[in-house]
């Protein structure tokens, strides 16, 4: 462990240090590769590096300190020294393998520590050199127990390594590692050294083609003579030097000094960080190719004093608590805002006290000064300074585990209620919200349904997710009357026209079966005073549609009578289907918006006045303006300041929002406790996310909370919490459909009455109709013959044939009765 500057310029001066002095200059190149033998610098002899040189690496480990804020630091080193030019006073050598994690944790809680159990030096930036996968995590895992960490420790991996070969868990937050992307493949390399040789002899040859193309004559025993004319390798090696292109692996150039051929390697620097749900992981935060850094994102390079992060212009890192800190024993400012079920109000007794709950200062301001004076008061026991609408009762979810947390943790703490009412969101630089307040040190911790997101997570820190949700999609019924035909709204048009068409198809063979059953009732059969016609056909089949019990004539033969069960079991399948949706279908004052999902078109293209929106500067804006950016610029005028707020445009009449995009949690919630059960949360889920609690960038608070919600997960205190705030409620347990049944009344059946009165009218005609046709057709069917085949239509004009001198008597079976013009009556 050495210290030295971060300097730009080489040799690197060194400052004196309680763990090592190094007596003299050095470069940081040495640090890299502790025995370089270089060949011969021979410009004749060109060697083509596949890799990056210790020159190179040093100049990217350079560029990221620099980049970082960093001007001094120190160096861990794996290898042995092992020259007389080192004078170290602490070395911590790993290739042996004697070291255990104890004896590792002893040399860093030495030379890392100060004089006293719990002082800790200055920050500064750690540099680990030359450590395979397996040592550097004994080291980290050894300095994140002895809490050598952020933000007084800054761990750099010093030699390339890919973060995919370290186990993230258990390696301290914000360490920095740098690996080679993009390997090139062999042959690349060697089509680029071809095409280096080839564009010098071009260049060489279009200057001097005689010493390019033919090869003189070279004594190596003769002195070189300032006159003399060069030879051709000597004219060729001056422009391969001087030969630079864009090739197959980058730029390529040659390095005079060392004749090497330098080929562009791209680097990725990686940060560990907290992803959405909490987990360590690895993020890019910049490259490295050509000698230059690109830095993807700003607010996650690591630096002291927390330089480098993006919180906007007089907004300071690191909070109220200090490293170093003990938390037992200790008074916290804990920030909220107010989200059912995580955080409720109510007011306070006439004692100023909470019989039930917490005592939260509502005071509307962020003011450190001001909230320090309110709870100063509050302590003292003079409240007359203080307003007494400042004073409140906060319970609820986060609330109970606050407690738990404060009361394992063994800490004290002050609550009060975010100023602007707000998540939190970068407004012109600066902070608002919750964010603000942790980044502006006014808070120390902040808990409520504050969702994880990667924005957020640039400039705070998160514990471990307590409660893990996603964003839904909450709409409300709609008051629609039941039109006139809704009766016929169980079965599609089709399906009625086709129960109609099989009807009376069925009665035509029904009518033709009897007609050929030599059994059957027909004018030539056994029963030709009964005849089984067409109109009986249709009476049969319409009673068993509908079910009536009036009398009718049925079929004798055996075909027909099978037929005719067919079609009753045809009926019975459908009228069990129509009478199974009368009900849900015919209701149609409670009607909710169909919607899929956030792919939903109705969200994508809105039309016909739809209106949806969320709230203001939440983790649910910050998500569609990021992937829907469209739909987020729409959305806007309807956006709202609250939750509560969002779900009341939902529920006034007329509603002033379609739909209301906002955590599920909080949706389900409102559902739930909505007395009217208009409420419904439709859609699949999307945007998975977490609830965690909210700390300043490098807070040591972090870790030790972290660790009491896992242990609550797993002994199921947090199960506990979620069914005492979400399973007590009415509503909750309710499965929704589109429409949702009702008591009918006399209005779902107007269609029915009106088709009733429609009916009799017709009736009307009807009857007009036979008595015109009695008294006009009738008769000419009966004096012509040919008119024989209406038979089977109907039994009138043969029963008015069988009566003699107006009586009505009964001709017998097998009598053949003949009407001649005359209308007299001859039996034969």
């Amino acid at each position: 462990r050495t210290p030295f500057n971060f300097s730009s310029d080489a040799p690197i001066q060194v400052t004196g240090s309680h763990v090592a002095q190094l007596s003299f200059s050095l470069d940081l190149t040495i640090f890299l590769i502790l025995s370089l033998s270089i060949s011969s610098q021979n410009r004749f002899h060109l060697q083509m590096v596949t890799r990056i040189p210790p020159s190179g690496l040093s100049e990217l480990l350079l560029t990221i300190l620099q980049r970082s804020g960093w001007q001094e630091g120190m160096a861990v080193l794996r290898l042995g020294w092992g020259a007389t030019r080192w004078h170290l006073r602490a070395l911590l050598n790993l290739t042996r393998a004697g070291p255990t994690e104890s004896q590792i944790q002893d040399f860093l809680s030495e030379h890392f520590r100060g004089q006293g159990p719990s002082q800790i030096l200055p920050p500064a930036a750690v540099l680990l050199f030359g450590a395979d996968p397996e040592c550097a995590a004994a080291v980290l895992r050894s300095a994140q127990d002895l809490g050598l960490t952020l933000p007084t420790v800054h761990w750099v991996l010093g030699y390339p390594l890919s973060p995919d070969t370290l186990h993230s868990i258990g390696l301290p937050l914000g360490l920095l590692a740098y690996g080679e992307v993009e390997r090139k493949p062999l042959d690349f390399y060697i089509r680029d050294a071809l095409q280096l040789v080839g564009q010098a002899v071009a260049a060489a040859t279009v200057v001097r083609p005689d010493l390019a193309l033919i090869q003189n004559m070279v004594n190596c025993y003769d002195k070189p003579n300032k006159h003399e004319v060069p030879s051709s390798g000597q004219y060729l090696a001056r422009f391969l030097s001087n030969t630079s292109f864009s090739g197959l692996t980058g730029q390529v150039s040659v390095q005079r000094n060392l004749s090497r051929v330098l080929t562009s390697q791209r680097f990725h620097i990686w940060s560990l960080r907290r992803d959405a749900v909490g987990q360590p992981t690895w993020v890019t935060v910049g490259s490295w190719e050509g000698g230059r850094l690109k830095v993807e994102d700003q607010s996650l390079w690591q630096g002291p004093n927390g330089k480098g992060h993006d919180r906007g212009e007089g907004q300071r890192g690191g909070g109220r608590w200090q490293p170093g800190i003990p938390v037992a024993d200790s008074r916290v400012r804990v920030v909220t805002l107010v989200e059912h079920p995580f955080v409720f109000t109510r007011e306070v007794d006439e004692d100023g006290n909470c019989p039930a709950g917490q005592y939260c200062l509502d005071a509307g301001t962020n003011s450190s000064d001001m909230l320090e004076s309110y709870f100063s008061e509050r302590a003292s026991g003079n409240s007359t300074f203080l307003p007494t609408d400042y004073s409140k009762c906060c319970y609820g979810y986060c609330i109970d585990l606050l407690e738990k947390l404060a009361e394992d943790l063994r800490f004290e703490y002050d609550l009060y209620i975010v100023g602007d009412g707000k998540y939190g969101a970068s407004k012109s630089g600066r902070w608002t919200g919750l964010v603000g307040d942790l980044l502006n040190g006014v808070a120390d911790m902040a808990v409520t349904s504050f969702s994880i997101n990667s924005v957020r997570s640039r400039v705070i820190d998160f514990t471990s997710p307590f409660f893990s949700t996603s964003l839904g999609i909450l709409v409300r019924s709609k008051d629609t009357a039941a039109p006139i035909g809704a009766f016929m709204w169980p079965l599609h048009w089709s399906m009625w026209v086709g129960i109609f068409v099989a009807l009376h198809i069925t009665a035509l063979f029904l009518t033709l079966y009897e007609w050929k059953s030599p059994f059957g009732m027909t004018p030539h059969g056994r029963n030709r005073l009964r005849v089984f016609s067409y109109s009986s056909a249709l009476n049969l089949c319409y009673a068993i549609l509908f079910g009536r019990t009036v009398s009718s004539k049925t079929p004798k033969c055996w075909t027909g009578r099978f037929l005719m069960n067919l079609w009753a079991i045809f009926c019975l399948l459908v009228l069990s289907s129509y009478t199974a949706n009368l009900a849900a279908v015919m209701v149609g004052e409670k009607t909710f918006e169909e919607l899929s999902g956030i792919h939903d078109a109705k969200l994508h293209h809105p039309s016909h006045g739809f209106r949806f929106g969320t709230v203001r500067e939440s983790s649910a804006e910050e998500y569609m303006k990021k992937s829907f950016p469209e739909m987020h610029e729409y959305m806007r005028r309807y956006n709202e300041p609250t939750t509560p707020d969002g779900v009341s445009t939902l529920k006034v009449d007329p509603p002033q929002l379609d739909a209301f995009i906002m955590d599920k949690a909080l949706l389900d919630y409102e559902v739930s406790i909505d007395a009217d059960c208009k409420l419904l949360t439709v859609g699949k889920p999307f945007a998975i996310e977490g609830y965690g609690i909210g700390l300043p960038q490098n807070s040591p608070l972090t870790n030790n909370v972290s660790e009491f919600i896992s242990r609550y997960k797993s002994d199921g205190y947090m199960d506990m919490l979620h069914d005492k705030w979400y399973k007590v409620v009415p509503c909750g347990k309710r499965v929704f459909a589109v429409t949702e049944t009702l008591q009918m009344g006399i209005r779902h059946f107007s269609g029915l009455f009106v088709l009733l009165c429609v009916g009799v009218a017709t009736s009307l005609l009807t009857l007009a109709g036979e008595h015109a046709f009695y008294h006009m057709v009738l008769p000419r069917i009966r004096r012509r013959q040919k008119y024989k085949y209406w038979l089977h239509t109907s039994q009138v004009r043969w029963r008015e044939g069988v009566c003699v001198n107006q009586r009505r008597v009964c001709v017998c079976l097998h009598v053949r009765v003949c009407l001649n013009d005359s209308k007299s009556v001859s039996i034969q």
